[in-house]
């Protein structure tokens, strides 16, 4: 006896659309390269310019801009530095976002280094607006992926390491974290992380001000 599905007339209904993620990004922020653009159109500098100070080559600066890349986070640090803003405020959401976001529905944005090595993700818990206080992120980091440089600047941050290894440097201090482990520190001391386990990590990350 055959099993197979009875066919039903009509025509079949196309599920409920989500969110759709182009290459890892949202909608929310693939305005991001034309954010950076206006920015530094507003401040006079060309593009030669701006990737010289941030240590971009120009090539990588202009596929930034047009949307063909993501620059690294401490890149994108530069940049804000550069151009008299902060990261929050190239990345922020429009005003628009709904105070309440379901699975499937959170901002994502990948960072990965011109090397095309392993990345790191950030999941908007809650995506940032203008004047908003406080951040938080889940940070998903691949195997081997870190954030490189060392950066430093106001705030506090505190995290709760949802799974994997995660390697934390503040200051001169090392520290090896795992599942359940928690941290806090001054943003202001320099900082840095990686995954050195052989899974993802995924780490629920405050910052306030917002910061990423």
């Amino acid at each position: 006896m055959s099993t197979a599905p009875k066919k039903t007339g009509g025509t079949p209904q196309a599920p409920k659309s989500r969110p759709q993620r182009n290459n890892g990004l949202l909608p929310v922020y693939s305005a991001i390269g034309a954010r950076i653009k206006h920015a530094r159109t507003l401040r006079g500098l060309t593009l030669k310019q701006l990737a010289a100070q941030v240590g971009l080559s120009e090539g990588m600066l202009s596929k930034v801009e047009n949307g063909l890349a993501t620059p690294s986070l401490v890149s994108l640090h530069k940049l804000a530095l550069c151009l008299d803003s902060n990261v929050a405020e190239l990345v922020t959401a429009p005003d628009s976002m709904p105070p309440v976001l379901h699975a499937g529905q959170h901002p994502i944005i990948d960072f990965r280094d011109s090397t095309g090595g392993p990345k790191i993700t950030l999941e908007r818990v809650v995506p940032p607006r203008r004047g908003q206080l406080i951040q938080g992120d889940i940070h998903v980091i691949e195997p081997g992926a870190e954030s490189l440089e060392r950066i430093s600047h106001a705030g506090e941050e505190i995290g709760y390491v949802i799974e994997g290894q995660f390697e934390l440097r503040v200051g001169d201090e090392t520290y090896l974290l795992s599942a359940g482990s928690t941290f806090y520190f001054s943003s202001e001391v320099p900082h840095a992380y990686r995954n050195p386990g052989p899974t993802v990590t995924r780490v629920f990350w405050i910052n306030t001000p917002p910061t990423f």
